[in-house]
Parts: C-alpha cells; sequence; structure tokens
C-alpha cells in the first residue's frame, strides 16, 4: 500500500492499510535468533526433544522473534511517502502471543491504522498489528506498536 503522507495517513485511522508477504520460519532463522539472543531453550532449538516432549510436537519459533519482524513486515506491506525525517520505534503498548509458530511455518503481517495524533516534532501512529500463520485460525501476534514520525 502505497500512502502519500501523514495528511493521507490520518484519514486511514481504523482501516487495515497492508499486509506483508509470507516469511518462512525455518529452524536455522529459529536456530539464528536463539544464539544472538542467548535464549536456546529446548522447546526453540532441540528438534528431538520438541518431537516427544512439546504441545506443539516440533520446535516453535521464540515470541520475540515474531516480534522483531514487524519492522520487515510493515516496509514490504507499507509504503509511507512523503516529507518527514525519520521514523523511530517508540514501543508497544501491548503484545500477545495466542498462538506458536512451528518451525517451517510461514507467517504474515496485516496493519491497522490505530490512531494518529500530534506530538512534539510530528506525529505518533499507533499500528494494530496482527500476524498470522498461514493455516492457523489464531494469529502468532497481536500488539498496539507505537511509531514517531519526526517532520
Amino acid at each position: 500500500m502505497v500512502i502519500a503522507g501523514i495528511d493521507e495517513l490520518r484519514t486511514m485511522t481504523g482501516a487495515e492499510v497492508g499486509v506483508s508477504r509470507w516469511y518462512t520460519i525455518d529452524q536455522e532463522r529459529i536456530d539464528g535468533f536463539a544464539r544472538i539472543t542467548e535464549d536456546p531453550q529446548w522447546i526453540h532449538v532441540d528438534a528431538e526433544r520438541a518431537a516427544t516432549e512439546s504441545p506443539y510436537g516440533a520446535t516453535i519459533a521464540h515470541g520475540f522473534l515474531t516480534l522483531s519482524l514487524l519492522s520487515e513486515m510493515s516496509r514490504d506491506a507499507i509504503d509511507l511517502r512523503g516529507e518527514y525525517k525519520m521514523r523511530i520505534n517508540y514501543g508497544l503498548n501491548r503484545v500477545r502471543f495466542p498462538s506458536a509458530v512451528p518451525a517451517g511455518s510461514r507467517v504474515r503481517g496485516r496493519f491497522t491504522v490505530g490512531n494518529v495524533e500530534e506530538v512534539t516534532g510530528g506525529v505518533q501512529v499507533t499500528w494494530v498489528c496482527v500476524v498470522e500463520v498461514e493455516g492457523q485460525a489464531k494469529p502468532a501476534l497481536a500488539a498496539e506498536w507505537l511509531i514517531r514520525i519526526l517532520t
């Protein structure tokens, strides 16, 4: 979705404005995330043990791995144009992980404009984000993500 600028973004409050492509969450990606974050819990990295002991029957992605993909997914789904200096991640109001992402699954992000409000130096956008897992009824992630757009 191409959005011409902040003024157009304001008119989209409550509307879903972008859906990303599908991203494969394979074991290599999960293992890499475990190394970088120093979180090698067996449910993420031990496929043999997970096959027999995990309620999912396989390893699963870290919730924070799914969360970390929001930046890339949003860039893929939304092309915000116009006059501004930069966008910065301001934080999250709410994050939930309703379902697991088994290794080998594909996920994608859906982005809805929750709110656009004036802040010193620009605007703050509250994005309502949902990360779907292909073939699953429940999403892997639901979050309110705050982005500051500085003008």
